[in-house]
C-alpha cells in the first residue's frame, strides 16, 4: 500500500473524461486502498484516480460522518434535486476555494472493489464531495464551476476535496 502524488492543475490528466472500469482485481483493490490513504494524509475529504494520475472511473470518499469510508468504481448521478451554494477547495488546486452550486441531495449508483452494484443516498456536505469527485472523472474542476474563487493560501488548511 502506499501515499501516491496527487497532481496538481494544470496536469492534462485532470482535464480527461476518465475511461470505465472493466477489470475488477486485485490491482484495483490496491488503487482503491493508496487512495484512501493518500487522501487521508493530504486530509482530504475525497480523492478521484485521476488526482494521482490515473484516467479511472474510480473515487474515495469520507467527510468524517457516520458513512465513514465510501469507495466507488463507475459511478454515476442518477437522481438529484434541491440545491445548495458553499465552499469548495480540492487537493489537485491548493490555496483555492470557491462558492459552487450543487445538488442538495443525490442518489449514485456505481459498484464496489468486487464489480457489485451499490447504491449511495446522499445529501448536503456528503453530497458535495460526491459530485466533486464525479467531476474529476469527467475533467471539470470546482474552478470551472465556482461562482467565486479566493486564495486561501494565508488560513490554515482544514482539508481538500
Amino acid at each position: 500500500m502506499g501515499i501516491r502524488l496527487i497532481v496538481k492543475d494544470p496536469d492534462p490528466v485532470l482535464r480527461e473524461v476518465a475511461k470505465e472500469v472493466t477489470k475488477f482485481n486485485p490491482n484495483l483493490k490496491k488503487l482503491l486502498k493508496d487512495m484512501a490513504e493518500t487522501m487521508y494524509d493530504a486530509e482530504g475529504v475525497g480523492l478521484a484516480a485521476p488526482q494521482i494520475g490515473i484516467s479511472k472511473r474510480v473515487i474515495v470518499v469520507d467527510v468524517g460522518d457516520e458513512n465513514g469510508l465510501v469507495e466507488m468504481v463507475n459511478p454515476v448521478i442518477v437522481e438529484q434535486e434541491g440545491e445548495q451554494l458553499g465552499p469548495e477547495g480540492c487537493l489537485s488546486i491548493p490555496n483555492l476555494n470557491g462558492e459552487v452550486r450543487r445538488a442538495e441531495s443525490i442518489v449514485v449508483q456505481g459498484q464496489n472493489s468486487d464489480g457489485e452494484s451499490i447504491t449511495v443516498n446522499a445529501s448536503g456536505y456528503f453530497a458535495r464531495a460526491f459530485q466533486h469527485e464525479i467531476d474529476h472523472l469527467n475533467g471539470v474542476l470546482f474552478t470551472d464551476l465556482a461562482e467565486s474563487v479566493y486564495d486561501i493560501s494565508d488560513r490554515p488548511r482544514k482539508g481538500g476535496e
